[in-house]
């Protein structure tokens, strides 16, 4: 600390009447996510991402000179609507340089036109679906550090043709983010003169998927695509777990199933079923020096003691580098004004973040900051915990 001559220490008590400067306002990043539906699990993945960021930006003295990062919560519940209705309060907040979303695309999606109009930056470290950031709005205000349902469907389909399975049905929730890998899945099937054998749809809260199922046999397929939510996923899967084993197809599914609490959903089936997940980061078994001193940070911060502690682990290490690049561009802007921080998001420099090193994150015409290469299967182990799968 700088030492103060008398006569400065003296003037600073008479103007600020106490010793000391008064404290910098904060500068404020909100979580729009489902912090208490079907989702909620990802929405505490996501918040503490943020926060294990947040807690390692201000130990080393906050932004512009030492204003220190908020975080502050909304619960859409996942529903468009309450988004749509929460949106002005955080466009108006003081401070508010941007917008974490959570798990669900449509509450994005169905908002663009208020996201763009009051310029709110809007990071998504895991909506997937393609129009979270591929749009019409000029300049774009929406960026992703996640995997996008395009990649996503393309990465898919590859695994599964790889692993032997030539017939691939899907089966995907009744939303624009089902829609969107819909015609994901299908132009990936497309490119190799295939066609899926069987596309089945759901609603929110279906429990029993004996229907969609028996279609998918009835057309021969020998493996399934899966976009899902927890609940309905592990609908999913306890419906298929009663079938007998010969007949028990193997699943490729989308991260939206680790979103909340399918191993507890899916019970005794898990086990009984061949899953395999999309995961773009595991702290299970990393030894790089980054992914190690942020666990022990993360244990610090909320008192687990193991790797397999750490749910979610994608979208903890996905909101925790979207974090990171929104506190270099602010650095960048020298600024908290969400068009100038805008802006210095499509000009960062390299960044080494948990999920990869980003060289760069965002430029002008890509504002997606992962790619396939950092797209991995994964499976779930004796214990429930999602583990990388074996090559």
């Amino acid at each position: 600390m700088k030492r103060l001559l008398p006569g400065v220490f003296g003037l600073a008590l008479l103007c600020c009447g106490v010793a000391g400067a008064q404290p910098k306002e904060p500068i404020v990043l909100a979580l729009h996510a489902d912090m208490s539906s079907g989702s909620a699990l990802a929405g505490e993945a996501l918040r503490r991402g943020a926060l294990l960021a947040i807690s390692e930006l201000n130990a080393q003295g906050g932004l512009l000179g030492g204003r220190k990062l908020e975080l502050v919560v909304r619960d859409h519940h996942g529903v468009p609507a309450r988004a749509t209705e929460q949106l002005p309060e955080l466009a108006s907040m003081p401070h508010l340089v941007a917008i974490l979303s959570g798990l669900h695309s449509p509450p994005i999606i169905q908002n663009l036109g208020f996201i763009h109009e009051h310029q709110l930056i809007v990071l998504s470290p895991w909506a997937a679906a393609t129009g979270v950031v591929h749009h019409e709005r000029v300049p774009n205000y929406t960026f992703r550090v996640s995997v996008d349902d395009a990649r996503v469907g393309e990465f898919l389909v590859a695994r599964a043709l790889a692993r032997g399975h030539g017939r691939l049905a899907v089966i995907l929730e009744k939303t624009a983010w089902g829609r969107s890998n819909e015609k994901a899945i299908t132009e990936a099937l497309a490119r190799r003169q295939l066609a899926p054998v069987s596309v089945q749809w759901f609603n929110w809260a279906d429990a029993d998927m004996e229907v969609q199922l028996a279609a998918m046999e009835r057309a021969g397929a020998d493996a399934l695509l899966l976009v899902a939510n927890a609940p309905e996923g592990a609908a999913i899967v306890r419906t298929l777990a009663r079938r007998p084993p010969g007949r028990r197809l193997p699943i490729y599914a989308h991260s939206g199933i680790i979103g909340g609490d399918f191993v507890r959903q899916a019970g005794e089936a898990l086990s009984a079923v061949d899953l395999r997940v999309v995961q773009t980061f595991s702290f299970v078994g990393n030894r790089s020096a980054r992914a190690r001193a942020a666990a022990a940070k993360y244990h610090a911060l909320f008192g687990t003691r193991s790797e397999e502690d750490i749910f979610s682990a994608s979208g903890t290490a996905q909101a925790h580098d979207a974090v990171w690049l929104l506190a270099l561009a602010i650095q960048k802007a020298r600024s908290t004004e969400r068009a100038r921080v805008r802006d210095a998001l499509e000009r960062l420099g390299p960044y080494q973040g948990l999920v990869r090193t980003y060289q760069p994150a965002f430029t002008r015409s890509n504002h997606e900051a992962l790619s396939p290469s950092d797209f991995n299967l994964a499976i779930f182990n004796p214990r429930g915990v999602l583990v990388p799968a074996q090559p």
